[in-house]
C-alpha cells in the first residue's frame, strides 16, 4: 500500500514539473503578439483593469470567476476550474466547449502553438501585474 502511495506521489510531482517546463519552453514573446487578439477585451500588466473581460494578471493558477469587481457569467463562476496550463489550453482552444454558458464571445485560438505561447506570456505576470 505504501508503494502505491509513493508511485502516485511520484507521478504527481513528475506531472507538475513537466507542465512547468512545458510552459517555460514556449515563447512568451510570440505569445505577446498573439495576445494582441485578446486585448480587445482583456488587460494585463501594471495598471490593468477589468474591461469587457476580467484583468488577466495572475490568471495562471487562479480559480475561475474570482477577479474582484468583474461580473462573471454563472457558468464561469460555478465551473470549479482553476486556470492551470492544461485548463487554459482547452479553454483558449474553444471557450464555449470548455465552459458552456460563458459570456466570452471569442471563438478560440486554432493553433496549439499560439495557445501555448499565450499561456507562456500570461505566466509572466503575477496578481499585481508585475512581471515575474
Amino acid at each position: 500500500m505504501l508503494k502505491s502511495y509513493a508511485i502516485a506521489a511520484g507521478a504527481a510531482v513528475f506531472t507538475l514539473v513537466a507542465s512547468t517546463f512545458a510552459v517555460q519552453a514556449q515563447d512568451a514573446e510570440a505569445g505577446e503578439k498573439v495576445f494582441a487578439k485578446c486585448r480587445a477585451c482583456h488587460m494585463i500588466g501594471e495598471g490593468a483593469r477589468n474591461t469587457v473581460g476580467p484583468v488577466l494578471n495572475g490568471v495562471v493558477g487562479r480559480p475561475a470567476g474570482s477577479v474582484a469587481d468583474y461580473n462573471y457569467s454563472d457558468a464561469n463562476k460555478g465551473s470549479g476550474l482553476t486556470w492551470d496550463g492544461a485548463t487554459l489550453k482547452e479553454y483558449l482552444k474553444n471557450p464555449k466547449a470548455k465552459v458552456p454558458g460563458t459570456k466570452m464571445i471569442f471563438a478560440g485560438l486554432p493553433k496549439d502553438e499560439d495557445i501555448d505561447n499565450v499561456i507562456a506570456f500570461l505566466s509572466h505576470y503575477d496578481a499585481s501585474g508585475a512581471k515575474k
